[in-house]
């Protein structure tokens, strides 16, 4: 097979002339010279090629052996077949897990508890990791882990948990070794106690330890661990109780709860309609986001597009051409949208359109529960914070 990668670069070397005449006497496929002008005087240029195929290299000696191992070092996975084709098939994959999309099935407890009651969850488990104590923090974290893994599917939770985990992840290491990581440059002023006449303090004995982990230049600290356990579990609690709402509870009755916390602010002239039916719209329209990123990518698979004969530039118009379709369909699918809502009469206000919400909320014993927990919760958080 010919050599199907080639690195050319043109040297100016100065070499004696008689040096010269010597290696272009000797027959030697991987030196070739370009031009020898008369009046150049004692420099020329040579082509330096490098050949894949160790058996096309320059003999099969030494110089084959540099070759082939040199061309060992060329990304050949990067560039060849199996790499664009591979990213499709993960966006692809990526986009058919329900990501903010409603479950119906199998239905759980948290179907049936209210979605006012939910939304009151969300902003608790906000405020909470924020304001909690570090053990609390981590307490959450693994509430929300094991609720996810026993109310969603399988396919579901390892997906949902697996991203915000590694999102959680990196966040904690960067925030850890990043806020107070690098040792400080500024000495103390203060002279040492022999200087000054004064004994020396004893070390103390109990094990407290300001720095817990040094890693090179960096270091660990425990003010380190309290800004990254802060910022992992908020992220986290964010990530996975918006994603366990929104997978538990469909578009419309999370429009109507809104509405229900909203509507006293309708008096002082909030656009609470507006609100809320941007709000509708946007849950409904991330389907079809999901959807088309997927099917587009699903349809430059199925084509089997032989990457191999494909230019790089070629390869980055394909993409490129990939982001442009999914634009185009969802503007397509946006247009479609509003010719069936001016088509039902919707004439751009709100107040003069009525939004059927298709839910009634209703407030029973599994909703009183999960408030019963909450206030505990928030009780237990206001008692650790005291004996911490």
């Amino acid at each position: 097979m010919a050599a199907a990668v080639h690195l050319r670069t043109i040297h100016s070397l100065s070499l004696p002339l008689p040096l010269l005449a010597a290696k272009a006497a000797t027959p030697n496929p991987g030196w070739l010279p370009l031009s020898a002008k008369p009046g150049a005087g004692r420099r020329r240029s040579l082509l330096v090629c490098a050949a894949s195929d160790p058996s096309k290299a320059a003999g099969k000696g030494e110089a084959g052996d540099a070759v082939a191992r040199w061309a060992a070092w060329i990304p050949r996975a990067a560039v060849g077949g199996a790499g664009p084709e591979q990213v499709l098939r993960l966006i692809s994959g990526a986009a058919a897990t329900p990501i903010c999309q409603f479950v119906d099935s199998p239905r759980t407890f948290l179907h049936a508890i209210d979605p006012r009651v939910k939304l009151v969850w969300l902003l608790a488990l906000v405020v909470l990791p924020a304001r909690s104590n570090i053990y609390l923090r981590f307490g959450l974290v693994a509430y929300l882990t094991l609720l996810s893994m026993w109310v969603l599917p399988n396919h579901v939770w390892k997906d949902q948990l697996g991203r915000v985990a590694l999102l959680s992840g990196i966040i904690f290491i960067m925030l850890g070794f990043g806020s107070d990581g690098a040792p400080s440059l500024v000495q103390t002023r203060t002279p040492p106690p022999s200087v000054i006449g004064l004994p020396n303090i004893p070390t103390s004995t109990n094990g407290y330890s300001y720095t817990i982990m040094k890693l090179g230049p960096l270091q660990f600290t425990r003010k380190g661990l309290s800004v990254a356990s802060t910022s992992a579990c908020l992220s986290f609690a964010i990530f996975q109780s918006a994603s366990l709402c929104l997978t538990t509870t469909t578009p419309e009755q999370l429009a109507s709860a809104l509405w229900w916390f909203m509507i006293p602010l309708k008096h002082i002239g909030v656009p609470v309609p507006e609100i809320i039916l941007t709000l509708l719209l946007s849950l409904r329209f991330i389907n079809l986001v999901f959807d088309e990123v997927r099917n587009s990518a699903l349809a430059i698979v199925a084509r089997r597009i032989n990457w191999e004969k494909l230019a790089t530039m070629e390869t980055i118009d394909i993409f490129f051409n990939y982001v442009r379709r999914i634009f185009k369909n969802i503007f397509d699918h946006a247009e479609q949208i509003s010719k069936a809502m001016i088509a039902r009469g919707f004439r751009g206000d709100p107040n003069n359109h009525k939004i059927y919400f298709l839910t009634e909320s209703s407030f029973g014993i599994v909703d009183v529960f999960s408030l019963l927990c909450l206030f505990a919760l928030v009780a237990l958080a206001s008692i650790s914070d005291k004996l911490v």
